[in-house]
């Protein structure tokens, strides 16, 4: 596959260009011309009053353009710049001054797009691909977060762990082949391909070509399994590099991803999707998924509560080798609260019917999920204690066939996603009947996550409820990047008895009887 190289020419006027270097060379008559230019491969930036006179040019490879106001900018050069008269491999800048700001604009995005098509080189044997640039998912991610990533995602046995996740990839499968119309003599773009699994699926719906984009190291064991299919591997083209830097010989008729990660957004790879859209999908194409919802619902779970509660006890010691541990008590118990529990959970635990919030593929933007902001409100159905916000997700495949559902809900198959709870230091009190309201804001981070920040509120309940007002509130703030991974089965819970309390913690309550009789008449609305 052949990367094609820009090759037209653009000027533009300017008012002035003074060299930093030897102000008085610097071409300041009018007009002073700026033209972006291909001369043997090579992309240039030229400075020349006249066509008829002498200027000088930027090798745009090692060219860093700063700007110092609305009409005025400093291009700097760490390359080779050339005249008429000489080349020099010494570093020389230049101050520009444009005459209005329509005219900077444009030499700006120009520059840019000069860059960017600079960067991209011809496809290497085997379809990988080089950039030289930094790119904007580097801008955004932390570089020891994203070598993490790639390496975890370049390793077989982590592919294996999702290929043996049977209802995702039963899913997938089914989603692809019950719309064969969708695929079939198609151009295809599988964004972060992994072993190439859903490339496949697509090639054996009939694509007419499939390009499988991939930035870790399984690119490698993707190219190797998808050459002993060799009646799909001539139809799909491995590409190792980012999304978002890669360059493609066509647009795409259908984009296909497995971008979710718990909560659905976690590791930022959803930006990653809709920056495939806006660069690779033809107008009318088809996203596989098409639409996500993160689902939300209060629970009440008080041996998950006292497990986490136990865990920061080691720090009440007084007398631990002659040390006394008490004084890091209260920070080891905000850490293990700040941590979202991942597990399948027992979908009685939750106590209000659910609410979901959408995210549509197609038309999010990148920007959008950078933070995400979620008003809750529920309605309790038992007397109880509420120890937290639980949470999953699902994804449409919007088929032109067929409409098919892919679901991590609880009491469904579980899938290597499990579920995921937010379990509050503080548990609220609520009765039968009584408003829950809240706010779930997700803030991005650089390190491929979310912060999470989460309030639950009981309003009045009873006479004079409608005069509004809060009983009580609880929040949390947690990093979706540190999971406690509890993969035990639900816990049984036994429907007459109320669950057995620890006695070696003290639960923030303020009346432990009070709890008692919530949680008696919890079980006799059962």
């Amino acid at each position: 596959m052949e990367i094609p190289s820009l090759n037209k020419q653009q000027e533009f006027t300017l008012a002035s260009v003074t060299d930093l270097t030897s102000p008085s060379s610097s071409l300041s008559s009018s007009p002073v011309v700026a033209t972006f230019s291909c001369v043997n491969e090579v992309k240039e930036l030229r400075f020349q009053e006249s066509k008829s006179s002498d200027g000088f040019s930027f090798d745009l490879s090692s060219t860093q353009l700063f700007k110092l106001g609305p009409l005025q900018f400093t291009c700097v050069s760490d390359g080779s710049i050339s005249s008429a008269k000489e080349k020099s491999s010494f570093s020389r800048g230049v101050v520009i001054k444009f005459r209005d700001e329509k005219d900077s604009k444009e030499f700006c995005d120009s520059f840019e797009e000069c860059k960017k098509d600079d960067a991209v080189k011809q496809a290497l044997p085997n379809g990988t691909v080089v950039s030289a640039n930094k790119s904007k998912f580097d801008d955004k991610i932390e570089a020891a977060s994203a070598k993490m990533y790639f390496h975890y995602y370049g390793q077989l046995l982590h592919q294996q762990n999702m290929l043996q996740d049977y209802v995702r990839t039963g899913t997938y499968h089914a989603a692809v082949m019950e719309n064969r119309s969708d695929f079939s003599g198609r151009v295809v773009v599988d964004v972060g391909a992994g072993s190439g699994i859903l490339s496949m699926f697509a090639a054996l719906a009939g694509a007419k070509h499939v390009y499988a984009v991939e930035a870790s190291e399984m690119a490698e064991y993707a190219r190797k399994l998808i050459a002993g299919n060799p009646l799909l591997a001539e139809r799909i083209t491995v590409i190792k590099g980012k999304i978002e830097d890669i360059e493609l010989p066509e647009k795409a008729d259908v984009l296909i991803s497995e971008p979710m990660g718990t909560l659905l957004v976690n590791e930022r790879m959803l930006e990653t999707y809709v920056i495939a859209r806006d660069r690779f999908l033809s107008p009318n194409g088809k996203m596989f998924p098409t639409v996500g919802r993160i689902h939300m619902a209060p629970f009440a779970d008080e041996f998950l509560f006292v497990e986490m509660a136990n865990k920061a006890l080691f720090w009440q010691q007084q007398n631990y080798y002659g040390v006394d541990l008490t004084p890091l008590y209260v920070s080891a118990h905000q850490g293990y609260f700040s941590q979202p529990v991942v597990d399948a959970f027992d979908p009685r635990l939750l106590v209000a019917p659910s609410m979901f919030h959408v995210i549509d593929f197609t038309m999010m933007t990148e920007e959008q999920f950078y933070e995400i902001d979620i008003p809750l409100k529920f309605t309790a159905s038992v007397c109880t204690r509420i120890h937290g916000l639980a949470c999953w997700f699902d994804v449409l495949f919007d088929g032109s066939t067929v409409q098919r559902w892919f679901t991590t809900a609880p009491g469904a198959p579980t899938t290597h996603w499990y579920q995921i709870r937010c379990v509050l230091s503080q548990p609220i009190h609520v009765m039968a009947g009584q408003e829950i309201t809240g706010r779930l804001h997700l803030i991005a981070h650089s390190a491929q996550s979310y912060t999470i920040n989460l309030t639950l509120s009981a309003k009045m309940w009873g006479p004079g409820a409608n005069q509004g007002g809060i009983l009580q509130t609880s929040s949390c703030k947690l990093d979706l990047k540190e999971p406690y991974y509890r993969m035990s089965q639900p816990q049984v819970y036994p429907t007459q008895e109320p669950p057995a309390q620890s006695q070696d913690i003290h639960i923030h309550s303020d009346d432990l009887e009070e709890l008692e009789l919530l949680q008696q008449n919890a079980n006799a609305q059962l």
